[in-house]
């Protein structure tokens, strides 16, 4: 007879596994609590506390850390092992069912304490999976992999091998999150990491020679997380595809959060970007409109670049993004993300080789201020990672300039704020007219706003300016009421801050100001 642990903390559906596997003539032995819980139901069990001579002791801190449990579940699957056992009366245990304390949610708990957190830092299941692991037993470590296993039990348990290395696999990536949980949460955050399994493949890196390469998720529960977008129809994303709609995902989510906080709700939204900086973006009310802004911002630079809106995709939308301001033929984009798409814009926006990528995640249709991702950002730097908290700042200006200046300043902040610093960045009546990103001075990042702003025919006399960081010189300023702006929204910090205010107020610019310790928009640096 085949032998079954269980020992699960969430009961949720426990019953129902449970009278599956005994249906395939497995034997239950389960812990105290899922034994009573099994028993309830009527299913016969074994408490595992009958191999180990007596109940929990210790408060319930020892159940199956038991030289007994876990030599069932260490033993090899061979005469000299089965015998050692018999010898023994010890079952060879075949299948692990087991999850762990909630410590995730005990840790992010508001008033958890020390004492807390350790009461629900679990010992006895990681470790029972550890040793499945390694005993290469059929592990369910994830409620969700109960049917699968069931479906696998009974079709045949083709392909046996490599089933149970994956989810023997799988029980470790759990167990190892677990850990690094704790380890965290101890070390008052000295100790930090990332925990990720693939998703998906990629064909290659940033680069052909590049490879292997993929998306990998961690276990962070987030609606917004790059894996929970779903690809419709068209080739697969490329990693280059990937990291631009992680750029595309900070720019609107601040984007939608600036507006939240400021106006009550955020807009509709449409942005173009190229190698992670929006060459295009625009609200407005009617998503058409929006759109049309968007490619206007740079019809040149659009060509070939991922697009993302807050909203549906219909067939009149797709019509917009395929001709709008096309003198003939028919505009090239790599992607398009969106919440939903009709089945007759993906057939109009389709390209030959399927090499337009449709992505879709119904979570962008209710973007808010809470959609900011507030999880710690890591870089890899030779030798080590570099971890910071993430982008969340939202300027609050309720009461600042009148309504369309400070809406096209909160836009033209968005954008800036989740380029390559440094950056500078114009917009007018709703729409990115130049995003001057990565250069090394200030005025360079003002001059290559306006250049980019006038290259694809904007006038930006009466536009506003956004800057990721203070001016150290007036000559950046200059440069920006030369060319007509009327509003500039920056930080404060620099020894000439007076000199800077005293010169917008000759202008008659409009200048808002945050501290740089506050708002400074330094992103992707």
């Amino acid at each position: 007879m085949k032998i079954a642990l269980i020992s699960v903390y969430n009961k949720q559906g426990i019953v129902e596994f449970a009278k599956e596997l005994v249906g395939l003539g497995f034997k239950i032995f389960a812990s105290g609590g899922t034994a009573k819980e099994l028993s309830a139901a009527g299913i016969e069990v074994t408490d595992v506390a009958s191999l180990v001579g007596g109940g929990a002791i210790l408060g319930h801190r020892v159940v199956t850390l038991s030289r007994e449990v876990h030599a069932g579940l260490l033993a090899r699957d061979n005469s000299e092992d089965r015998a050692e056992l018999e010898k023994l009366k010890i079952p060879f245990i075949d299948l692990v069912c087991v999850d762990l304390y909630p410590l995730t949610d005990e840790v992010s708990k508001a008033g958890s304490t020390l004492e807390s957190v350790i009461e629900k830092t679990d010992i006895g299941g990681p470790t029972m999976l550890r040793s499945a692991a390694k005993g290469r037993r059929i592990i369910v470590s994830d409620a969700e992999d109960r049917p699968k296993v069931i479906d696998w039990l009974k079709s045949g348990q083709s392909d046996k091998e490599s089933f149970i290395s994956k989810y023997c696999a799988k029980a470790e990536f759990i167990v190892s999150n677990y850990a690094l949980v704790s380890a965290r949460y101890l070390s008052l955050g000295n100790i930090d990491g990332v925990v990720a399994r693939e998703v998906s493949s990629l064909k290659y890196g940033e680069n052909a020679w590049q490879v292997p390469a993929g998306l990998f998720k961690n276990e962070i529960v987030d609606k917004l997380s790059l894996a929970n977008f779903k690809l419709i129809t068209g080739t697969t994303p490329s990693y280059n595809n990937l990291a631009d709609v992680d750029r595309l995902l900070q720019t609107i989510t601040h984007i939608a959060a600036a507006y939240d906080v400021n106006f009550s709700q955020a807009p509709k939204i449409a942005i173009g970007v190229k190698h992670g900086n929006p060459c295009g973006a625009a609200v407005s009310d009617d998503p058409a409109l929006a759109i049309q802004k968007m490619l206007e911002g740079d019809l040149r630079a659009i060509f070939g670049g991922l697009v993302m809106v807050n909203f549906s995709v219909d067939e009149k939308l797709a019509e917009v993004l395929l001709t709008h301001k096309m003198e003939a033929g028919r505009r090239l984009l790599d992607g398009i993300i969106a919440p939903s798409f009709t089945p007759e814009a993906i057939e109009m926006l389709k390209r030959k080789g399927d090499k337009c990528r449709f992505l879709v995640n119904e979570a962008l249709e209710s973007l808010d201020k809470n959609s900011l991702d507030s999880h710690k950002r890591f870089r890899y730097v030779r030798g080590g990672l570099l971890v910071q908290p993430n982008y969340t700042f939202v300027p609050d200006m309720v009461g600042a300039p009148p309504d369309q200046k400070r809406s096209d300043m909160l836009l033209a902040w968005s954008i800036g704020s989740t380029s390559n610093s440094n950056t500078v960045t114009i917009v007018k009546d709703g729409q990115l007219l130049g995003n001057g990103v990565g250069q090394q001075d200030r005025v360079s990042c003002c001059q290559l706003a306006i250049k980019r702003a006038t290259d694809a025919n904007h006038s930006t006399k009466g536009a506003v300016a956004y800057s990721d960081s203070f001016f150290p010189f007036v000559d950046g300023v200059e440069v920006l009421a030369n060319a007509g702006i009327s509003a500039i929204f920056a930080t404060s910090g620099s020894v000439r801050d007076e000199e800077i205010k005293n010169y917008c107020k000759e202008k008659n610019i409009n200048l808002f100001m945050v501290p740089d310790s506050e708002g400074r928009g330094f992103f992707g640096h």
